[in-house]
């Protein structure tokens, strides 16, 4: 175990990174390598006017997109800071990153746009729907943005984590429409919708905070697939009560992004908490049985081609915002060791589909129900720490977004994940008042301050940490990127005005 004085020897470990190539870890069944990383300050701001964590502080990487044609990235900051109980206007940011085409390092973020979601000239508001309109069955424009993708038109795909819910809005944010959310997804108490409360309230659909995590597209544009973080509340069991935190199968939802109708349902299993436990040193640190399908879960999703897709999967263990919190109440205590953080290859060729299949009450899947299949692609607490993968103060905990960047010279590619530092924020409870956390330089002392109201001399709020790993495409296999809708050639345009000129000329 280390001592909590030394958390903050992964500032010192990833701006090495940041300035020399990391080529010697094993981090992957494949040999993927961690080429480096970039921290970036938690005081960065986007390009909203005004100054304040609920204004203007950049939430980092709830989701990466890498749009291939513009050279250009998307990053999501989620409801913003607070947990859902002060005002936040939802955005995505447009940023750019240098790439170097030889290694695969990257250098350079730099914001280019901040784009706010908006329906009908309000903007949409991370509050929860009770705060927001005054009803927990009401969702309203409350939004928890978690995944994104870009369609062939330029129009983007945002999935949220209240509904859970999947809307399409323009390039400069207004909505367009909201898909069709599965009646089986929808968290139900006593009948009716409940957007806001957890267990015992609602007895059916998904977990609180625990909807759409990630999103992503088939590079033909014509499906998109959200992965709700955990399984449904009522998709597990304990002792004969419905009990999703102890289950591993949570749902990958198929849609048409021509009709917005969900297409098909599969079952993702999260891996088992008897693995994960292997992996901790003794038992004290071991996670309990009610964390399966809680403190375990998926972050990102993208698509390899129209059946492959990477997951990004991880515990909620490491450096963030909940370990420093809890070292400012008791800076003698040792947060527990990481035991999972990673990247998985799934494939859907021999799912079943289960649109009309419950697993309430059970953990174990119905026999002939196939779930999606699934190998390691890479472990990336063992890249970022490879003498001890369980080392906390190496280790962001919540590693949430994850892309294919460019293609490099030798034909491999940069896969970027970044994190999520919840603004550096706590998420308090039931309270409107929230704190900063901020550290100093050395991680000798903590500190919680009342949001806004400035870190002490020498103190700074949390980073965030976006990862570079160069991958050959052989271990991508068959990758296919995105395809982006035709231009109009010159030729179609004549023959379009011919067959006007045909048509009117039948009209005379």
């Amino acid at each position: 175990m280390i001592q909590a004085r030394h958390w903050l020897s992964v500032l010192s470990c990833t701006l090495l990174m940041s300035a020399v190539s990391i080529t010697g870890y094993a981090s992957s069944a494949y040999g993927i390598s961690l080429t480096n990383t970039l921290s970036i300050p938690g005081e960065t701001t986007d390009l909203q006017p005004g100054n304040g964590a609920n204004v203007n502080r950049f939430g980092f990487f709830s989701d990466i997109y890498y749009d291939r044609f513009n050279n250009v990235y998307y990053a999501l900051g989620d409801r913003g800071p607070g947990g859902g109980v002060i005002p936040y206007q939802t955005r995505v940011q447009k940023f750019s990153v240098d790439v170097d085409q030889n290694t695969g390092a990257i250098a350079n973020f730099k914001i280019l746009d901040t784009i706010l979601f908006s329906k009908d000239d309000k903007n949409f508001n991370g509050l929860n729907p009770r705060l927001l309109n005054g009803n927990a069955g009401t969702l309203g424009l409350s939004h928890d943005p978690e995944g994104f993708a870009v369609a062939p038109n330029g129009n983007f795909y945002v999935s949220d984590e209240y509904g859970p819910s999947v809307y399409e809005f323009k390039p400069d944010g207004s909505f367009v429409r909201a898909f069709t959310t599965p009646q089986n997804l929808i968290p139900i108490a006593n009948g009716d919708p409940n957007f806001v409360d957890g267990r015992p309230t609602i007895t059916s659909g998904r977990q609180d905070n625990r909807g759409f995590e990630g999103l992503t597209i088939s590079p033909d544009g014509k499906k998109l697939y959200g992965l709700l973080q955990d399984p449904l509340v009522n998709e597990g069991s304990n002792d004969g009560s419905a009990d999703g935190r102890r289950s591993r199968n949570l749902r990958l939802v198929e849609f048409d992004t021509a009709t917005g109708q969900s297409t098909a349902q599969y079952i993702y299993q999260l891996e088992s908490l008897a693995e994960i436990n292997q992996r901790i040193p003794g038992t004290t640190d071991d996670f309990g049985a009610n964390s399966q399908g809680r403190n375990i879960g998926i972050s990102a999703i993208t698509a390899l081609n129209d059946k492959e897709f990477l997951v990004l999967e991880r515990d909620n263990r490491g450096f963030g915002v909940d370990a420093l919190n809890a070292l400012v109440d008791d800076p003698n205590e040792t947060p527990p060791p990481v035991g999972s953080k990673r990247v998985y290859k799934i494939d859907l060729t021999n799912a079943t589909d289960v649109s009309g299949i419950s697993l309430a009450n059970t953990n174990t899947l119905p026999t002939g129900v196939n779930p999606v299949s699934k190998s390691l692609f890479l472990d990336i607490a063992a890249a970022l720490g490879p003498d001890n993968p369980g080392d906390w103060t190496k280790i962001a905990e919540k590693m949430e977004g994850l892309a294919i960047g460019p293609q490099l010279k030798d034909g491999s590619y940069a896969l970027l994940i970044g994190t999520d530092n919840d603004f550096s924020v706590t998420q308090e409870d039931n309270s409107i008042t929230q704190f900063d956390i901020c550290t100093n330089a050395n991680g000798t002392s903590y500190s919680r301050r009342v949001i806004d109201s400035g870190c002490p001399e020498g103190q700074k709020l949390i980073p965030g940490f976006l990862y570079s790993f160069k991958v050959s495409s052989a271990e991508l296999g068959k990758f296919v990127p995105p395809q982006k809708v035709p231009e109009p050639t010159a030729t179609a345009g004549l023959m379009l005005l011919g067959l006007s000129g045909l048509w009117l000329k039948g009209r005379r």
